[in-house]
């Protein structure tokens, strides 16, 4: 049997805290999510069977004591404190009882992608999904024309059968599940034709949902009792449904407020202007004053990303770039020149300006701020 203390490298008399610490440090290292080695999974599976054991004070006692872990009784010749003391003292059964047949479900888990406008106001869509149902057939009892399950002939309706070893101190009873009903205590002699006495079928079902508005990528929403139905007609686990937002052509989201980029030519930054822009209400008029100067923001109030938690909106924020014209017909470079003239600029006017954090305006110059802090 494997070393479990050695395979968390802890010592045999350390505390639960320390194992548990140990056990993190080391699922985080190894957890096959975050480490693509191929040997990480492999690992992750040894340090997590040692924890599962060095964390639970009865399975610890019996490895200490030689005995097997995952069995009340050892296994074997291997045998615990405490089966010694049942063999002595009339024990040997565990008292278990049948299984149930009846179990919950398991929960299960939807992307559903979203544009940004659906993002913002919230949609609804149905989902169609491919689950357990419950068997019509026989309502979920997994049994033909109404019949019953029968009391297990080998257990006696127990679920378990009693075998007896022989060891170093003599004859010691151990209790297994019984094979013949795999531990239900009864067996479906006319299982249901439609779900062969499982209780539940495959089957597409649609599940209308309404998506809140301000959700973004990573979000989820749990629908209680929308999973799949479990063993026996058992009761369904939840779904869980997962946004994935869809990238804007134009419109970049920051938390809950959004961000567009615009390029205009550099007469309207001297003389101002106004413009259209495209935005999640409709378009919006832009208003630049004369002698904009280019990097500089515009914020337009409540325009942004509904809040998903609390009320309100964020802000659009319009970035604006000043174009400077590249080639200049022969009338346009006299023009130009003229009004340096007039303006009384040459190529030796420069201004150098030491720009603080504190001054530092635009979306590139808050990502450089924040780099040099």
């Amino acid at each position: 049997m494997a070393d479990f203390y050695a395979t968390l490298g802890v010592n045999r008399d350390s505390s639960f805290d320390e194992i548990k610490k140990v056990y993190r440090k080391l699922a985080r290292e190894f957890h096959p999510d975050i480490n693509p080695d191929p040997q990480a999974a492999e690992k992750f599976k040894e340090i997590t069977t040692a924890y599962e054991i060095l964390s639970d004070p009865e399975k610890r006692q019996r490895y200490d004591l030689g005995g097997d872990p995952f069995s009340q009784f050892g296994g074997g010749t291997n045998f615990g404190f405490g089966d010694i003391m049942d063999a002595f003292f009339g024990g040997g059964s565990s008292n278990r009882g049948p299984r149930a047949r009846m179990r919950a479900g398991q929960d299960a888990l939807i992307r559903v992608e979203l544009d940004l406008q659906e993002a913002c106001f919230g949609a609804e869509r149905e989902l169609n999904l491919e689950t357990a149902v419950t068997c019509e057939k026989c309502s979920g009892s997994g049994c033909a024309n109404s019949s019953r399950p029968n009391v297990c002939a080998i257990c006696k309706g127990r679920g378990e059968t009693q075998q007896v070893t022989r060891s170093i101190i003599g004859q010691v009873m151990t209790s297994r599940p019984c094979a013949a009903c795999q531990g239900y205590g009864s067996v479906i002699t006319d299982p249901c034709g439609e779900c062969a006495g499982e209780g539940r079928v495959r089957a597409r079902k649609v599940i209308p949902i309404k998506i809140p508005a301000g959700v973004e990528t990573g979000n989820r929403i749990q629908m209680n009792g929308a999973g799949e139905v479990g063993p026996g007609s058992g009761p369904a686990g939840d779904l869980y449904v997962e946004i994935v937002e869809i990238p804007h052509d134009f419109l970049v989201r920051d938390g809950d407020d959004l961000h567009i980029s615009v390029v205009i030519p550099m007469t309207s930054a001297a003389l101002g202007a106004k413009f259209m822009i495209d935005t999640l209400d409709g378009q919006q008029e832009v208003v630049i004053k004369s002698g904009f100067i280019s990097g500089n923001i515009l914020t337009l109030k409540d325009l942004g990303m509904n809040k998903l938690r609390g009320s309100g909106r964020g802000d659009l924020i319009v970035h604006v770039e000043v174009s400077t014209p590249g080639k200049l017909s022969k009338e346009q470079e006299e023009l130009l020149k003229s009004l340096a003239k007039v303006r009384g600029e040459s190529g030796e006017n420069v201004e150098i300006h030491r720009r603080t954090s504190a001054h530092s305006s635009g979306i590139f110059g808050r990502f450089r701020d924040a780099f040099s802090r």
